[in-house]
């Protein structure tokens, strides 16, 4: 099987692949203070509860946007996994022209989640994830990376928003019953959801001008499905877009 690991700078999701299913996904915290041994553990855990054992793992792939956790993952695959690991990044053949200043400078995640949507509806669109950072990442429909938008995201807005304000109360984030709101919670909620789906349509609707075309707009991320119905721009979501680019990238450099 092959296991595929998106490193965030929040949570970890690995996804277990028989050819071309997805078996099994995890989410865990990304802690870079975690030795080798205590990720090993947690995964054994894991796996153990799925009724698994790490010898099913024959390969394994990485994309991770916190450098010093590479080598914890290097480690973890070399002494527990018995092999080495793909990890996406200069070197790696992704299939996708990157036509940034810098294609170095594009982290993985936002690569990996434009080849699994270009691979999966063949067109011009827009990727938005959300995670840490709220990401917009523009492909044509030649299946050309253009380029795209990075923003705070849910999590670091709400965290200012209570740290800076002595006397908010930290609350959930959750679409609140109405945006003219007859409390602090559901104010600081309406403020936070609804400002965020004003920051997506805004964001990809300047994207669609600058373009001059009507890309698809597609959401991935922890906090897709609670943003999407309010949108009026996202048309697809799909929470497993990293891990299915994981497996389309590994699949063209192993047959290479």
């Amino acid at each position: 099987m092959l296991l595929v690991i998106d490193v965030g700078n929040t949570n970890t999701v690995l996804g277990l692949y028989a050819r071309e299913e997805l078996q099994r996904s995890w989410r865990v915290t990304t802690d870079k203070a975690r030795t080798v041994d205590e990720y090993a553990m947690l995964l054994h855990e894991l796996f153990r509860h799925a009724e698994l054992t790490f010898a099913v793992i024959d390969d394994v792939i990485v994309s991770c946007v916190v450098p010093p956790m590479v080598l914890t993952v290097e480690g973890l695959c070399r002494d527990y996994f018995k092999c080495q690991p793909y990890i996406v990044g200069p070197g790696i053949k992704t299939g996708m022209p990157i036509l940034y200043d810098n294609p170095k400078e594009v982290g993985a995640d936002r690569i990996v989640n434009a080849v699994a949507a270009f691979e999966k509806y063949k067109r011009n669109l827009i990727v938005v994830d959300f995670g840490t950072a709220t990401t917009f990442d523009y492909v044509s429909g030649r299946g050309e990376y253009l380029g795209g938008a990075i923003a705070p995201g849910v999590g670091i807005s709400f965290e200012a928003l209570f740290q800076r304000a002595s006397r908010l109360p930290r609350v959930e984030f959750s679409r609140p019953p109405q945006v003219i709101a007859k409390n602090t919670v559901h104010s600081m909620q309406a403020g936070i959801f609804y400002g965020y789906v004003g920051l997506v349509d805004g964001i990809v609707s300047r994207m669609k001008q600058e373009a001059r075309e009507e890309p698809l707009v597609v959401a991935t991320g922890g906090l897709a499905g609670e943003i999407a119905p309010a949108s009026q721009c996202i048309e697809a979501v799909d929470p497993h877009l990293t891990l299915e680019g994981l497996r389309i990238i590994y699949r063209r450099n192993k047959a290479s």
